[in-house]
């Protein structure tokens, strides 16, 4: 445009540092059956994202267990914000198990062309018949999809395994190495009508996450253990756990990072609480302990959004100088910072050691790249107390001197 030769003119320097808000890590997608459901609302391997609380859509889902999964997340959701954000993918019910569940994996190997379908990216991911498996062998074809396809859109997946006992349980589990992936043990009774029902306990727990998240202000940074599930009229089988007792079979499944939901016993000192159903899960089926808690992915995750929030508003709008570096390094700090306030993470690296000079070379800046060394340690959630009791013997003495200080104050 041209400049006036008598006037004025506005500029807005685009080298500040560039808050951004990080993705909303709370939208969950099912993928599921329904012999039942709408052709016309939910047609058949065509994603469609609703609310949950929008009573025709739920009713258009008909009933059996896709009907049901949004039923269990909408169990979890028992405040004024009482809707999630859901994606339904529904595929088709086939002849038998397996082609039903090599159906679903086939979603699930779709799972990255979701978001520009349905304009959202899903951040929890409830897929069906995780639990099954061809014979004792071989992996669950949907859970060797979700291992392969969740990072591609940095999504997690709480997962019902076989929930018939711990062995299986851990047998499912030791196929699995997945930070994306929590294995749940157990699964869900509830009343369908006036009938008593299993059902899968996953769609629950992915109610739950979005639930705690909501009570932290929309953030994913918070553990979700030791939290009550809603809706249950019982659980598929009694599974013995006591907070006290580490060779009970609950504590051995949590062990070996398989999930379970334990119900409450009043007046036992190791129950998980007294009365109610509660589930108890950290972790993921990570095989080291780096990146093992649940929580601390999705935080790290959601980080990651903010930094490519950040990152986009400076790709290819300026030269490489040392405004437009400090403004992009201040943006990626201050997110650290705000973080580190309220407590989502324990801490990071100051700005000054991102940028180091070994990996910013001449050529490399020539080449139009600068590279970041971030630094950050995500909160770990509280798993184990201990307590060490000993005697007191300054109390003695005060006891002492409390006695001759009467006696004296009586003469």
């Amino acid at each position: 445009m041209t400049a006036p030769a008598f006037g004025m003119q506005f500029f807005r320097p685009n080298t500040e540092p560039a808050p951004v808000l990080g993705a909303d890590f709370s939208k969950i997608l099912v993928i599921e059956t329904s012999a039942d459901a709408s052709n016309t609302e939910f047609p058949i391997d065509a994603p469609k994202r609703i609310s949950s609380s929008d009573p025709d859509a739920v009713e258009a889902l008909g009933s059996g267990l896709l009907a049901d999964a949004v039923k269990g997340i909408n169990d979890q959701l028992n405040s004024l914000n009482r809707g999630a954000d859901v994606t339904i993918y529904r595929v088709q019910e086939g002849a038998n198990p397996a082609v039903t569940a090599a159906a679903i994996a086939a979603a699930v190997n779709a799972l990255a062309e979701i978001p520009s379908a349905v304009k959202a990216t899903p951040r929890i991911v409830v897929a069906g018949r995780t639990s099954f498996r061809p014979d004792a062998d071989t992996a669950s074809p949907v859970l060797t999809a979700l291992e392969a396809n969740l990072g591609k859109i940095l999504a997690i997946a709480p997962v019902d395994v076989n929930d018939t006992s711990a062995l299986k349980a851990i047998e499912d589990r030791e196929f699995l190495t997945s930070e994306r992936i929590m294995p749940i043990g157990v699964a869900a009774r509830v009343y369908e009508g006036e009938n008593v029902v299993t059902r899968p306990m996953g769609p629950r727990v992915a109610g739950l996450i979005a639930r705690i998240d909501n009570e932290n202000k929309g953030l994913p940074f918070k553990p979700f253990a030791n939290q009550p599930i809603y809706g249950l009229a019982g659980l598929s089988r009694d599974i013995r756990f006591n907070l006290l007792d580490g060779s009970t079979e609950g504590q051995q499944m949590l062990a070996a990072n398989v999930a379970i939901v334990d119900q409450g016993e009043t007046g036992i000192d190791g129950a998980i609480a007294d009365g109610g159903f509660v589930f108890i899960g950290l972790d993921n089926a990570q095989t080291s302990t780096l990146w093992e808690q649940m929580h601390q992915v999705r935080g790290t995750d959601y980080i990651v959004t903010q930094f490519i929030g950040i990152t986009r508003q400076f790709l290819g709008k300026n030269t490489i100088d040392v405004p437009m570096a400090e403004a992009w390094i201040n943006s990626i700090a201050y997110a650290l910072r705000d973080h580190k306030v309220d407590g989502n993470i324990l801490g990071y690296a100051p700005k000054e050691t991102m940028f180091k000079l070994d990996q910013n070379s001449p050529e490399n800046i020539r080449l139009c790249k600068l590279s970041l060394d971030i630094a950050m340690e995500p909160a770990p959630g509280f798993k184990l107390a201990d307590h060490t009791i000993r005697r007191y013997r300054p109390a003695v003495e005060g006891l002492v001197g409390d006695i001759i200080m009467r006696l004296a104050s009586a003469a």
